[in-house]
């Protein structure tokens, strides 16, 4: 298993890291077992894979719960990622202690803010209007980040969801940042034009995250009605496909989205590998893309996916799933929040 530096730091990450969202159940991933927590959590180290993400956020904290207990008797092995919401950040030391908590642990690898801190963001994690009103700041968020590195409850600060502009803000603090988790995946191409290029000038690693698409790119959707009304909220699919969760009031790109799953199970086909692998190669082919954020809900899952990290695809394959993918990248643009409408997007 490949593994890199994550950014300046000494913070070695695999190729693949584990998405932690599904666990502990919850309402948008389902039920979980812990049992099946535990197999993926020690098969992924005995593969090579050390990074799990999680957050605060997910399933109310349950996800890092399941996580601490998975990794009981195995921390040592492991790079754990958590993330603090916006909103939380007047408090940080105090989500920090409470998240430690949680995972069982007494210091965190990465802790990164989950998302930049603007009114609409902010809205999404809290309808506190005191808080909204008065937000945390930027210079306020990482300066408690950086104390809490320098007592070691952290060992490197990241962010997540930042744009541009938002990065630059963060850089200009002084506090170092080594990593920058962003949505990226052959339809969700959105970092290509500025992110990725900032990153890997200022020595900003990045983590891919959705990058099976939650699961389109793995192939287990054959039309646009059998994915789930609540995963297709994102303006890849027009704003009615979420059945009332998506925001977004745009038409989407559902057409161009299914021909680019078609074509690659043609190419999955004659290379004789599953989507799902093709789909996590071409990810960990870009030169900017430190690790990949991939969910898996079993050691089946799991095994599939981590035996892509070692798929090398040729620069002909590559170029031709660019090509293919282009006309969604057209439609979605580089506005990499896949969520709101492109005129009141929350990265920038």
């Amino acid at each position: 298993m490949k593994k890199v530096n994550l950014g300046k730091s000494d913070i070695q990450v695999s190729a693949m890291t584990v998405g932690c969202w599904p666990f502990g159940g919850g309402d948008y991933w389902g039920e979980q077992s812990q049992k099946d927590v535990d197999n993926v959590v020690h098969t992924a180290l005995d593969l090579g894979v050390n990074t799990f993400d999680t957050a605060e956020m997910y399933n109310n904290g349950e996800s890092e719960r399941s996580l601490g207990i998975a990794l009981k008797g195995r921390r040592n092995e492991a790079v754990i990622i958590s993330k603090i919401g916006p909103s939380n950040c007047h408090h940080v030391r105090k989500h920090c202690i409470e998240s430690l908590q949680r995972l069982g642990t007494d210091y965190l690898d990465v802790y990164m803010l989950h998302w930049p801190i603007n009114k609409l963001a902010v809205e999404h994690f809290t309808s506190d209007k005191s808080i909204i009103a008065a937000p945390p700041t930027v210079e306020e968020a990482y300066a408690q980040l950086d104390e809490l590195k320098k007592e070691g409850l952290i060992r490197s600060i990241g962010m997540s969801n930042f744009g541009r502009t938002q990065m630059e803000e963060v850089v200009a603090t002084g506090v170092r940042v080594d990593v920058n988790e962003m949505s990226y995946n052959i339809v969700s191409r959105a970092i290509e034009a500025e992110i990725a290029p900032y990153c890997m000038k200022h020595d900003i690693s990045i983590i891919g995250s959705m990058g099976l698409q939650q699961g389109l790119l793995a192939g287990i959707y054959k039309t646009p009605d059998d994915v789930p009304k609540h995963q297709a909220h994102s303006r890849h699919y027009p704003d009615h496909r979420g059945g009332g969760t998506s925001r977004h009031g745009e038409a989407g790109a559902e057409k161009e989205l299914f021909e680019v799953v078609d074509q690659l199970r043609k190419i999955a086909d004659d290379l004789h590998v599953h989507i799902a692998q093709l789909a996590i190669a071409w990810i960990l082919k870009k030169p900017f893309m430190a690790s990949t954020l991939v969910g898996s809900r079993n050691i089946d899952e799991l095994k599939t996916n981590v035996a892509a990290c070692s798929l090398t695809i040729s620069d002909d394959t590559e170029a031709l799933i660019d090509k293919i993918s282009q006309p969604v990248l057209d439609i979605l643009g580089n506005n990499p929040d896949y969520y709101e409408h492109s005129s009141k997007s929350r990265i920038f």
